[in-house]
């Protein structure tokens, strides 16, 4: 299995299926490679088990009344083995975290709806697996006390990634709020932070990572035309794939913060940059001054910062009209 990349180098990238296969394990096979083949690091699902994490009395939509299966759930792990892509699943109830774990998840992907959720939280804190952790809905405080309890119940801080998350969906911008991103970064002590984005498009996503996110998480889907709650503000296979290309050419860009000339553009400086040159035809004995030299391109010659160490002293030869000064 691929290991999970969470460090400030690079970003991983969670291409979110959710229910978006419809219940179909062949749509979910088929979302494995569109994820895998658009560059994504894990394809992420859902596990719950509608009587556990439904009350009876609850709405539930199409996809929360059937409840997902082991047989299934190995089938997808052994196909995302075979795809070189992490499976993740968000579990939505403890017999769906023991599920998962028996299963061999490493990385746990905790939900904004489970952040108020006590047993929950110290349930997965108890595994000292690595935990995302999304937190839509929630105030400072209220995520502050998700992670005191997981910490508290044996899971390491530096092993769990703060998600910003809003959950209307779709997201308008105008809620995005990507200063969040900052505010519980500082405020919580946190190494990692990451972005859940449910906007339309991938502006945001992309922004997130300018701002030091180290995990996206995206939803996508095979046709936007599909049934179901999710597809049509879901991304679809070329724009994961842009929005996956955009995050790796950021990186690429982020360098190492040192201000030096780039590798690409030491070429540029004789191009650019400029020389001390004769204003004006200038004759052997001549005093070098403001009037008779002046600045031009190319930046093969004496450097205009060296301007008052000429001025002053006098020509050894003749110099013609922009030709470039010695002394």
């Amino acid at each position: 299995m691929v290991a999970i990349v969470l460090n400030n180098h690079r970003t991983f990238i969670i291409a979110e299926a959710g229910v978006n296969h419809n219940g179909n394990l062949h749509i979910a096979k088929d979302m494995i490679d569109v994820a895998k083949s658009c560059g994504a690091d894990a394809i992420k699902f859902q596990t719950f088990k509608t009587e556990k994490s439904i009350s009876k009395h609850a709405k539930k939509a199409e996809y929360q009344k059937v409840s997902t299966d082991v047989s299934a759930h190995r089938e997808l792990i052994d196909y995302c083995k075979l795809k070189g892509i992490e499976f993740l699943s968000t579990p939505f109830d403890l017999d769906s975290i023991n599920m998962l774990n028996d299963l061999g998840l490493k990385t746990f992907k905790i939900p904004s709806g489970e952040i108020t959720n006590l047993p929950y939280l110290r349930k997965i804190g108890s595994l000292g697996r690595k935990i995302i952790i999304s937190t839509g809905m929630s105030t400072l405080g209220e995520v502050n006390v998700a992670l005191n309890i997981l910490t508290g119940s044996g899971t390491r801080k530096e092993n769990i990634v703060v998600m910003h998350c809003n959950t209307e969906y779709p997201t308008p911008f105008e809620d995005v709020n990507l200063n969040a991103l900052l505010t519980m970064k500082q405020e919580l002590g946190l190494r990692r932070i990451g972005y859940s984005d449910h906007t339309v498009g991938i502006e945001l996503p992309i922004a997130a990572i300018a701002m030091g996110a180290t995990v996206i998480e995206k939803h996508f889907t095979l046709d936007k035309k599909m049934e179901g709650p999710d597809h049509k503000a879901s991304l679809d296979a070329a724009e994961l794939k842009a929005m996956v290309l955009a995050i790796r050419n950021i990186e690429k860009a982020f360098g190492d913060g040192i201000k030096k000339p780039s590798a690409s553009e030491l070429k540029n400086i004789l191009v650019v940059r400029k020389s001390i040159v004769a204003a004006v035809n200038i004759k052997k004995g001549d005093v070098f001054s403001d009037n008779n030299i002046g600045a031009k391109r190319p930046g093969n010659g004496i450097s205009p910062m060296e301007w008052d160490n000429v001025v002053g002293k006098t020509a050894k030869k003749d110099f013609k009209e922009d030709e470039l000064i010695e002394i």
